[in-house]
């Protein structure tokens, strides 16, 4: 295990049917009609931490949360720390404030009720924080919320915030409010920046490639945070027709390898919840975590 730098494990606990690259096929309200995967999923990760000994942040979606309140009851009990991913998994600039608002303080209390403790952090759909949706930190520094692991520095199709601070920081919000953000972790170099933090680049790039960029933070004494979906660890899941070829490649590749290479990350790495990395680094309370 590498050094003594604890980094941020963290798990948006969703299922196949509710990934944004598969919308144009999957309509949300036929979301019931679909084969429930998430359960034995999410059990598979909560075995690879147990088994190696370390804690994580789940980020659990209200939708899910909703109809298994007994996954998130577990995650609590095995000493992990549950977040918020919202209730519906909707793009926040496709919303508006008012649909946000309910959600995000929905989700809280729901999530609240169900383990009788505060939850403090967040984490967008599809990292949907944007300069489009900028508004969206005001609401969730009104609803409670400590911090924010929505923002990813880089440019994408759906997401990203190119010239954000890469490192977790203290924001401001566009009303003036302090917020605490944990962006998803880049490498940067002079003319490029790489995604090196979870999920399909997890699947795409070679595990060696992902354990020397995600060891560059630890070099610099940086804790960088990971994140990965219960689906991704689930090759026999129902395939999803009608999406594209670039969404059928960006969701399917490698799902296959995903959790050997998670047994060698968990290996590889310290990890522990998003709130003690954040609490660690200064940028939260004691008292918060």
């Amino acid at each position: 295990m590498s050094g003594k730098l604890s980094n941020a494990f963290t798990v948006d606990v969703e299922d196949y049917f509710h990934v944004a690259a598969l919308s144009k096929a999957v309509n949300p309200k036929d979301w019931d009609t679909y084969e429930c995967r998430v359960v034995q999923n999410t059990n598979k990760i909560l075995q690879l931490l147990d088994d190696s000994s370390q804690t994580a942040t789940f980020f659990v979606l209200g939708w899910v949360a909703a109809r298994y309140p007994n996954l998130v009851k577990e995650i609590h009990s095995c000493g992990h720390e549950i977040a918020s991913h919202g209730m519906s998994h909707q793009l926040i600039y496709n919303q508006s404030i008012d649909e946000f608002r309910k959600e995000t303080v929905d989700s809280k209390s729901l999530l609240e009720d169900l383990i009788q403790s505060e939850i403090l952090g967040y984490r967008a759909a599809t990292y949907s924080i944007t300069n489009k949706s900028l508004w969206a930190l005001d609401i969730l520094y009104e609803a409670g919320y400590k911090y924010d692991s929505s923002i990813f520095p880089m440019r994408h199709d759906k997401y990203g915030i190119p010239d954000v601070n890469h490192l977790p920081h203290i924001l401001t919000t566009p009303s003036g409010y302090k917020l605490v953000e944990f962006p998803i972790s880049v490498l940067k170099r002079k003319l490029m920046v790489v995604p090196i933090a979870g999920g399909g680049y997890f699947r795409l790039f070679p595990y060696n490639f992902t354990k020397w960029g995600l060891q560059q933070s630890n070099n610099a004494n940086q804790p960088f945070v990971f994140y990965i979906h219960p689906w991704e660890l689930d090759p026999e899941q129902p395939q999803i027709e009608g999406i594209g070829r670039f969404s059928k490649f960006r969701h399917y590749n490698n799902l296959n390898k995903c959790e050997i290479r998670l047994k060698k990350l968990l290996s590889d790495f310290k990890f522990c919840t998003m709130g003690k990395v954040l609490h660690s680094l200064g940028l939260l309370r004691v008292s918060d975590t």
